[in-house]
């Protein structure tokens, strides 16, 4: 065809593709206004458009891609008042909401511990710190009762070989006061899983 395209239906996989990764995310919150606040005032997040259609109800925000760089959206807000109230106590494992938790990357350890001080500054509660196998994380929730870990990642050398046991470890840190701002960098290893002895 004229435009390179071909005209020939492709043929199936054996299996699906596995895809590059999540494009954005998309969530239901209350009051459009309130989350616009958590979203770009407390996480920095940059609104960068709006639905018309829906009359302003929908809106869309991006992260840092690189030297001030924005994607046409990580994730976008949608306002529906008749969600419920969001539970009293946040608790990652028993909040009775859809989404379990939105991970968020800041792009080095300094930014990392730079947000987690601002964050401190404005009194947003520190519900978790964690250390995981490939990711130091905090965990706080938005207005909706939305679970968000604001994390950075560890080097890949740390948790490639055996991704498992990174998944497994995790160990509990401190909420409250300068001990949840501090961050050891000795990070453990995670050796290569060792393959199954031949029958």
């Amino acid at each position: 065809m004229a435009d390179g395209t071909s005209a020939m239906a492709p043929t199936p996989p054996t299996e699906a593709l596995t895809p590059v990764g999540l494009n954005h995310l998309v969530i239901n919150v209350r009051d459009i206004e309130e989350s616009h606040r958590f979203w770009t005032e407390m996480l920095g997040f940059k609104q960068v458009g709006v639905s018309r259609r829906r009359g302003g109800k929908m809106r869309f925000y991006s992260g840092d891609h690189g030297g001030g760089r924005m994607n046409h959206h990580d994730i976008a807000l949608v306002e529906n008042p008749d969600l419920p109230p969001p539970p009293k106590d946040w608790d990652m494992f028993a909040t009775p909401v859809a989404i379990n938790h939105i991970a968020i990357t800041m792009p080095n350890r300094e930014a990392w511990l730079k947000q987690l001080a601002w964050l401190q500054e404005k009194g947003v509660k520190f519900h978790r710190r964690v250390n995981h196998g490939m990711t130091h994380s905090l965990y706080i929730s938005d207005p909706n009762g939305y679970g968000v870990e604001i994390l950075y990642e560890l080097p890949r050398e740390v948790w490639e070989d055996n991704i498992q046991g990174a998944l497994d470890y995790a160990e509990g840190l401190p909420t409250e006061g300068e001990a949840a701002l501090v961050d050891d960098t000795n990070y453990p290893r995670f050796a290569k899983t060792p393959e199954p002895a031949a029958d």
